[in-house]
C-alpha cells in the first residue's frame, strides 16, 4: 500500500508519495507523468517520511539549501536510477547539462558514448522532483529545455536558487 500527503508550495500544490518507509514520489499537481510510480490504490496518511520531506520543502522554499535528504526509494530502471543519482550530485544553485550527465554515465559504465537524449528521457521521468533536482539540468548553451512541472516552474526554481538564467 502506498500513501500520500499534500503540500502547499509557493508554486502550487505538491503531492508526496511513500511506500511507508521512503519517499517514492514528489510531483507538482498536474505535472506531466504525475503519480507515475504511485499504486492506483493508496491512502492519505501522516508518516514520519512526510514530516521529514515537509521540513526539507519548508527549508528549500524559505530560500535555504536543506542539509539533508529524506530517505528515497527510486522506482525505476537501472539506467534512470543512474541518471537520478547523478542529479542528486548537482549542488544547490548550480546547473549541469544533459550531455555532461551522459558523459559521466558513459564513463562509469565503460561505454564510449551515451545519448544526451536518453538522459533527457530519464530526467523528464524523475518521480521525485525538487529533491532529485531535475530543474538544475539544462540544455547545451544554457538552453532551458522542458520540465515536467512546466518551464515557468523551472525558471522560478532556478531563480529561487540564485541561478542567472539569462
Amino acid at each position: 500500500m502506498d500513501f500520500t500527503k499534500h503540500y502547499n508550495s509557493p508554486l502550487g500544490g505538491i503531492t508526496l508519495a511513500s511506500d511507508g518507509e521512503a519517499l517514492i514520489g514528489l510531483w507538482f499537481d498536474g505535472q506531466k507523468y504525475f503519480a507515475d510510480t504511485l499504486e492506483s490504490e493508496h491512502e492519505e496518511k501522516n508518516l514520519e517520511i512526510f514530516d521529514e520531506t515537509t521540513r526539507w520543502l519548508d527549508i528549500y522554499f524559505s530560500g535555504k539549501n536543506p542539509d539533508f535528504t529524506p530517505k528515497l526509494s527510486m522506482i525505476c530502471s537501472g539506467f534512470r536510477q543512474s541518471v537520478w543519482e547523478e542529479m542528486l550530485k548537482i549542488p544547490y544553485g548550480k546547473t549541469t547539462t544533459y550531455k555532461e550527465i551522459a558523459v559521466k554515465i558513459a564513463k562509469k559504465s565503460g561505454q564510449e558514448h551515451m545519448s544526451a537524449q536518453a538522459v533527457g528521457g530519464a530526467v523528464g521521468h524523475n518521480s521525485i522532483s525538487l529533491i532529485i533536482p531535475c530543474h538544475r539540468v539544462i540544455g547545451t548553451n544554457s538552453k532551458l529545455t522542458g520540465y515536467a512541472g512546466g518551464i515557468d516552474k523551472k525558471i522560478w526554481l532556478l531563480e529561487h536558487e540564485g541561478v542567472s538564467i539569462y
